[in-house]
């Protein structure tokens, strides 16, 4: 058994509010051996891990961290159409696919962003993420740009040799105020975020408010803490 079950399965146990004895005697273990389950001491069987997914009503792809999806829904290189042909058109067709894919999670995970900050109706918050992602694409073009050295700089005012540090610290100052406002408190002449008017948020809040972008959400936070994973 992978590292995520045990994680995972005390997760969900602890957001419905149950008590480690009372999920036992419902699911016909003893306190103990769900302790050790939990702190991934004891491996279970596959009867127990179906079990619990029916228990918890989410899938056995979520429970192993196979997806991050609760139903078990992922994205995939088909889900940009892609379509077999020649050697050189599959090429082709699968570079297209990866981009539709890729496009995918990023536009449909932004438009959730965007929805949640609509709600949150704070002037401050929605200024710096928006500012926040606008210099993400900034620094992202600049260097699709210049992988042709032979692509003119007019269009930039900052030279090559300083944008990359200085928009990597703008985006330093811009998360730090972030996250200030969000604590409710003032950065950059801005009120902080009023916590009441914060909608509270679930996965299957999630995927109910959001049924077609929520997949891309869930597959876009597995990928980057998957790369995030590599660095610890």
């Amino acid at each position: 058994m992978n590292g995520d079950f045990p994680r995972i399965m005390t997760l969900l146990r602890k957001e419905r509010g149950l008590s480690q004895k009372q999920a036992a005697m419902e699911l016909g273990v003893s306190q103990a051996l769900l302790s050790h389950y939990e702190k991934g001491i004891r491996e279970c069987g596959l009867d127990f891990v179906l079990r619990i997914a029916d228990y918890y009503h989410v899938s056995c792809d979520y429970l192993l961290g196979r997806s991050a999806d609760r139903n078990g829904a992922t994205l995939s290189l088909d889900d940009a159409a892609f379509q077999e042909g020649t050697e050189e058109e599959g090429d082709q067709n699968k570079a297209n696919a990866l981009i539709a894919l890729n496009k995918k999670l990023v536009a449909d995970s932004t438009n959730i962003i965007f929805e949640l900050l609509n709600q949150v109706d704070n002037k401050g918050l929605t200024t710096e993420v928006s500012s926040f992602l606008m210099v993400s694409i900034y620094k992202m073009l600049r260097a699709v740009y210049s992988a042709n050295p032979k692509n003119p700089q007019v269009m930039f005012s900052i030279t090559p040799e300083l944008y990359t540090n200085i928009s990597s610290a703008l985006q330093m100052m811009i998360e730090a105020n972030t996250q200030a406002l969000a604590a409710g408190k003032q950065a950059d002449h801005f009120d902080g975020v009023d916590a009441l008017s914060v909608p509270q948020l679930t996965p299957d809040i999630l995927s109910r408010k959001y049924p077609d972008l929520a997949p891309a959400l869930y597959n876009l936070i597995r990928e980057t803490e998957e790369k995030m994973k590599k660095l610890i």
